[in-house]
């Protein structure tokens, strides 16, 4: 240390350097140069690790609602296949052998349930309609039945026994057999296919006669009576059959296969048509491999199917991003006309503001579900249910940030350096928008991101109410796939789940992300750096 002529001690300035809440903020000792308004914000939002979390998921959710269509889909989000509707997810990766996204759920099986199951893998085999047996049904790649968990003998009515088999099952192997009419042409192009390939698409026609359980049924191709298989005994009597205790099929079921008068299966029938190829054929088919024929790919759901039979991953896709966009205009929308309404009732004040607020107070008081229920009955016809939509948010969504911004405006307008910069002959807009607004620009940010959560959970209730009407073929929102899953989620719980947890992932996210932005962005807060 060194003594001037004062005899004041003096400590050099190398000593000292500016820190911010104990973190350093300035290499170079004694720069008090100031530092930008966001970039003195970003230093305060990535101090907050729930709000940086929260960004992080946020973008990840709108990654993944631009990438699913390209990255995780062999289709696009107009791709719709009934047969697989409500569906688990499925990929034919080696994630299949471990059963993780297997396409396969747990279920319990009566006995006549587990017989017609197996029977698909069975006759899956049988195309030839030879008969196959019950070995060799299990081993296939089409067999439905993956394992068998447990039996129990369940009581019903009349203290009735019966075994109930709890068993794992590929609900898309499944599907089984599906009839289908189809022309001449495309049933050559399936025996193309089947050359080329090596996949059995087309099987035996199944008779309807006494021992047909339900002709419209393809899976039922083996003989029953009164839902019971059959089987032949020594004599050539045909007797009716159970499985045992493990759920093993006792004896081999026999086909009950359409056949011509030299005893050769049938696999088409001719139902009508104009000219040579043009003509329509009954026909049977392995309807995963019929798939395959069709779209050129085996099904692949990440995330399964919809209630409809959509990929619920591009359903979900949309969604989001409809959700996301919707939200987005709407905090913009409500950012700008609030802030010019807020700014010039609190600038101006008296009766002014007066008269504004009464019109603010009158706008407040409409119910926004009235507001949007009539919209979408007059409006919606003629622009369509999301502008419609969107005018109804916008009618009042923009008074709590003019309140917000009238209140700020109240709060700087008589401060010193609004005083001067009048004095030295600034005009209205200049003091408004140069001087007063940037000071309120942190609590109109944090509002308007905070919005962007509410729209999010309006919508989506408003579409699970049905009052506003998102889903079609191309698009759909949160709201809607949560409505079209609410009376059969119990059965098929992931058609709730995953737009549950979209929408609880961005209400949470957006609300943690509006805290930092409320800390990052308030001016007490504010220091210094290069």
């Amino acid at each position: 240390m060194a003594e001037n002529k004062n005899n004041y001690t003096s400590i050099p300035k190398e000593k000292f350097s500016f820190v911010h809440d104990g973190e350093r903020i300035s290499d170079k000792k004694f720069d008090d140069k100031p530092i930008g308004y966001f970039k003195d914000a970003w230093i305060r939002f990535r101090k907050s690790h729930a709000a940086v979390v929260a960004t992080v998921i946020i973008i990840l959710i709108i990654l993944f609602a631009l990438l699913a269509p390209v990255f995780i889909s062999t289709h696009d989000a107009t791709f719709m296949v009934a047969s697989y509707a409500k569906k688990p997810g499925r990929l034919n990766s080696f994630l299949y052998d471990y059963g993780i996204l297997d396409g396969g759920t747990n279920r319990d099986f009566s006995e006549k349930g587990l017989i017609k199951a197996i029977a698909v893998g069975i006759g899956a085999e049988d195309w030839a309609g030879n008969g196959v047996s019950y070995e060799q049904g299990m081993e296939s790649d089409y067999q439905p039945i993956r394992r068998i968990n447990n039996s129990r003998v369940s009581v019903g009515a009349g203290n009735k026994e019966s075994t109930i088999y709890n068993s794992r099952v590929d609900t898309y192997l499944e599907v089984g057999f599906n009839y289908l009419s189809v022309e001449k042409s495309e049933y050559e192009a399936i025996l193309a296919f089947e050359q080329e390939t090596g996949l059995h698409v087309l099987y035996p026609l199944v008779a309807n006669n006494e021992y047909c359980q339900d002709p419209l049924d393809a899976n039922y191709w083996y003989k029953t009576k009164k839902g019971a298989p059959l089987y032949e005994n020594e004599s050539g009597k045909l007797k009716t059959f159970t499985l045992d205790a493990d759920g093993v099929l006792e004896h081999d079921l026999l086909d009950n296969y359409k056949r011509d008068a030299d005893g050769n299966v049938v696999y088409y029938e001719y139902t009508g048509g104009g000219n040579f190829d043009t003509a329509q054929y009954k026909i049977r088919v392995l309807y995963y491999n019929y798939y395959q024929f069709k779209y050129g790919f085996a099904p692949d759901y990440l995330m399964g199917t919809d209630s409809q039979g959509y990929d619920l991953a591009l359903r979900l896709s949309g969604g989001i991003k409809l959700s996301l966009v919707l939200a987005i205009s709407v905090s913009a929308i409500n950012f700008f006309l609030g802030a010019m309404y807020g700014a010039v009732e609190g600038y101006y004040g008296g009766a002014v503001d007066l008269v504004l607020e009464r019109i603010a107070d009158i706008l407040y008081s409409t119910p926004f579900v009235v507001v949007a229920t009539l919209f979408q009955i007059h409006l919606s016809k003629k622009v369509g249910p999301i502008p419609s939509l969107l005018f109804a948010y916008v009618l009042t969504g923009w008074i709590g940030t003019a309140h917000r911004v009238r209140t700020q405006f109240y709060r700087f307008k008589n401060q010193e350096y609004v005083m001067a910069a009048r004095t030295l002959g600034a005009r209205d807009g200049r003091i408004i928008w140069k001087h007063i607004f940037p000071n309120s620009l942190g609590t109109i940010i944090t509002s308007s991101a905070l919005v962007i959560p509410g729209v999010i959970m309006t919508e989506s209730m408003l579409s699970y109410l049905g009052i506003v009407k998102l889903g079609g073929s191309t698009a759909t929102s949160l709201g809607t796939l949560l409505s079209d899953a609410s009376a059969i989620w119990t059965n098929y719980p992931h058609l709730m789940l995953y737009p549950a947890l979209i929408i609880s992932l961005l209400m949470i996210c957006f609300n943690l992300f509006g805290n930092g932005l409320r800390d990052a962005f308030n001016p007490a807060l504010r220091g210094v750096e290069e």
